[in-house]
């Protein structure tokens, strides 16, 4: 198990707004939240994977009502029909999915916050100033960008106009926890990554932090404040509250509910984007803390996929559905190339020709083309079975460092990293057969057993990468392990991180078998169909 005994590596994704259907911004983040939980379960450690859908607030509101429903049908229909069947197409093998109109959570938040009250962290005030609908986020003066006219302010993230907001509500005192925040971090370096990130979260808090409302008296979609059922709580307050009700906040000692948070609490990872670190990052802890509750061990947010150098955003007609993009290259390659082709943590532009270059080079021509050639002359010179184990030093050390790399990188969300270590292992298997040359050596019957040893080496160098790829790339990884006839060692998903560089465990005579292709080649004029 990871950390403490009994104790789960707990990581979650942002839970998503239903006010429309998710674009590959948000797969980005689900993606990589798989990939790393995959990887934790891989090097043997017990793993809870949440991701899920905000459903409460004036935006869902407002959309659910601009499409003729009610909010509560609007929202489910877009979870049943687009969120659910997206992760789904995407393999995301998430273990819990968290929609804040469920009791369990509306509950547990009531409950939360009647403790913050009772506390003393709760009192009554009065809000003005302007607030963002689209971030339902009220905005600092020094935030806003100049609109149409002089009395006009659009928000930055959506570019729209921002409200002017008066109401008496209920406010948390977030100041109160500013130099306990600071002080975390300070001691905590990989509380808030990347480095930028946190210099930021760090600037804010030095600049000084208002106390927050987290009631709204305007409208009624939310979750009553359990003492003033007139006002609903603020929708990021019912939010971020979700990474802690669904593993059980505040159950009874001895229920069920109690023993999930016990094994998973403080998470271990909030994968956000940078656009909602200020909410993970300060007002969060914040609340954890007051609550006397351990704040979670990382926050990490990453960087916008842009798309003609705007973030992607459906409002803005720059969304592409992943659909968009898997139903011409795949799922795998989709997984693969955001995670390859960005460094997480920063932001990345999105292209479909630089898309379709590494789907062919570094898929189909340095991957896919060495498990075809690898099983096909299997088949051609050995009858289909898995020669001798035999040793190859060569190899063997590329591997052994390979997976020392991946692992390190991985673990530190440093996924560009590890899929360039596993890549860089591919490459010198490549190498190695184009150095060894067995059609060459099929031609001397005196070097069969020279050809059998280059054989041997290639199929086991593929058992390896079919295990280090098989979080990135869980359907084609699956494939070769067919492929290859590696059952007979067990699931590909049961097989260890830490023991896959070992050598020898492909077994003599195992039958091989030739499947599909993995990455098929694509058209000549792969961008303009790509493109559709």
């Amino acid at each position: 198990m990871s950390n403490l005994k009994g104790k789960n590596f707990y990581l979650t994704t942002p839970i998503y707004y239903v006010n429309d259907a998710p674009h590959i911004g948000h797969a980005y983040t689900t993606v990589a939240g798989d990939v790393l939980t995959r990887w934790h379960r891989q090097r043997g450690e017990g793993v809870w994977f949440l991701t899920g859908t905000d459903e409460h607030g004036q935006k869902v509101l407002r959309t659910a009502e601009a499409n003729n429903s009610d909010p509560q049908s609007w929202a489910d229909r877009l979870v049943d029909n687009a969120w659910k069947p997206t992760w789904n197409s995407l393999n995301i093998a998430n273990d819990d999915f968290i929609r804040t109109t469920e009791a369990r959570h509306m509950e547990r938040v009531q409950k939360f916050l009647q403790g913050l009250k009772d506390a003393g962290h709760i009192y009554e005030g009065k809000y003005e100033g302007p607030y963002c609908v689209g971030c339902e986020e009220f905005k600092l003066p020094g935030d806003l960008l100049p609109g149409a006219n002089e009395s006009e302010k659009l928000c930055p993230i959506h570019s729209r106009p921002v409200e002017l907001v008066s109401e008496t509500n209920w406010f948390f005192k977030l100041s109160a926890f500013v130099q306990p925040l600071l002080e975390h971090y300070r001691n905590n370096p990989e509380a808030c990554e990347p480095a930028s990130a946190r210099n930021e979260v760090v600037a804010f808090l030095e600049g000084g932090v208002s106390d927050l409302s987290i009631s709204r008296s305007t409208f009624s979609w939310g979750i009553p404040v359990p003492w003033d059922p007139k006002q609903v709580v603020y929708v990021w307050f019912d939010a971020l509250l979700n990474y802690a009700t669904a593993v059980g906040l505040g159950d009874e000692p001895g229920t069920q509910g109690a023993k999930d948070f016990h094994a998973n609490w403080p998470a271990n990872v909030h994968l956000v984007g940078k656009d909602i670190l200020r909410f993970h990052a300060v007002i969060w802890p914040a609340m954890l803390m007051a609550a006397g509750i351990a704040v979670p061990k990382k926050v990490f947010a990453h960087g916008w996929l842009l798309v003609g150098g705007e973030k992607m955003s459906k409002s803005k007609l720059t969304g592409i559905a992943p659909s968009d993009i898997t139903d011409f290259f795949g799922v795998d390659a989709f997984r693969y190339y955001f995670l390859r082709a960005i460094p997480f943590g920063t932001d990345g532009s999105f292209s479909w020709e630089d898309m379709v270059a590494r789907y062919t080079s570094e898929l189909a021509n340095d991957f896919g083309n060495l498990a075809s050639r690898a099983i096909a002359m299997i088949e051609k010179y050995c009858d289909g079975k898995i020669p001798e184990v035999a040793s190859e030093p060569q190899l063997e050390k590329a591997a052994v460092d390979a997976v020392k790399r991946a692992d390190a990188a991985i673990t530190a969300l440093d996924f560009q990293g590890g899929i360039l270590a596993i890549l860089d292992f591919c490459k010198s298997v490549n190498g190695y057969v184009t150095e060894k040359a067995p059609w060459v050596l099929a031609k001397d019957e005196a070097k069969k057993g020279e050809l059998d040893q280059v054989l041997y080496a290639t199929c086991e160098a593929l058992r390896i990468l079919a295990v280090l790829f098989h979080p990135v790339m869980p359907q084609s990884s699956e494939k070769l392990w067919r492929s290859l006839g590696a059952e007979n060692l067990g699931a590909l998903s049961a097989q260890r991180i830490d023991s896959v560089a070992t050598w020898g465990q492909l077994r003599a005579g195992t039958q091989t078998h030739r499947g599909e292709v993995l990455f098929p080649r694509l058209p000549e004029n792969a961008n303009e169909e790509a493109r559709g």
